[in-house]
């Protein structure tokens, strides 16, 4: 699949503002409870609480992938100072397995967005092989594209996204 014009994650700015242009070659699903990540869908923080269960396609258990989970719109989307909130970081995931069979390096800590509405983004790339990854210092202001050339991971193998915001009692938008 090309990143054109009418791609989600062009459309949605994930392109650009967390990745560049890129071609998904392998599977990668995220589901929270019985929900599956969709480009663009959107999801109560309370909905996103607990950790998701993601599996990876790819050719075989010898090619082991990386995951990032960011928020590019931290702390909030008109001033994102933040971006990019690193929210988890597996390595060694085996093809056509989860995230449970890698290592986790940053645990998962749940999307609370505070103001305006978030993007949550899952970003699969394939290791050139088991490696060594170390946890950043602090997880705002992590570069996505810095990762990705400081351990040669290139661009990404898959993306999804949703979105997310504050839930609150009064008024606004309901997801």
């Amino acid at each position: 699949m090309s990143r054109g014009r009418g791609d989600p994650l062009v459309l949605g700015r994930v392109v650009g503002d967390v990745v560049d242009p890129f071609v998904r070659r392998v599977a990668l699903r995220v589901v929270y409870g019985a929900r599956e990540v969709t480009n663009g869908c959107e999801l109560r923080s309370s909905a996103v609480a607990d950790q998701p269960r993601v599996a990876v396609g790819g050719p075989d258990m010898r090619t082991f992938y990386t995951l990032v989970m960011v928020d590019p719109d931290a702390p909030s989307p008109s001033d994102p100072n933040l971006r990019e909130y690193l929210h988890w970081l597996v390595t060694d995931i085996p093809a056509t397995t989860g995230v449970s069979f890698g290592t986790e390096v940053v645990c998962y800590e749940s999307p609370r967005p505070v103001l305006g509405i978030h993007r949550l983004v899952f970003l699969l790339f394939e290791q050139l092989g088991r490696q060594t990854v170390y946890a950043p210092g602090w997880r705002q202001n992590f570069s996505t594209r810095d990762f990705a050339e400081l351990y040669n991971l290139g661009l990404p193998t898959a993306a999804v996204y949703f979105n997310c915001q504050r839930e609150s009692g009064t008024g606004g938008r309901r997801m």
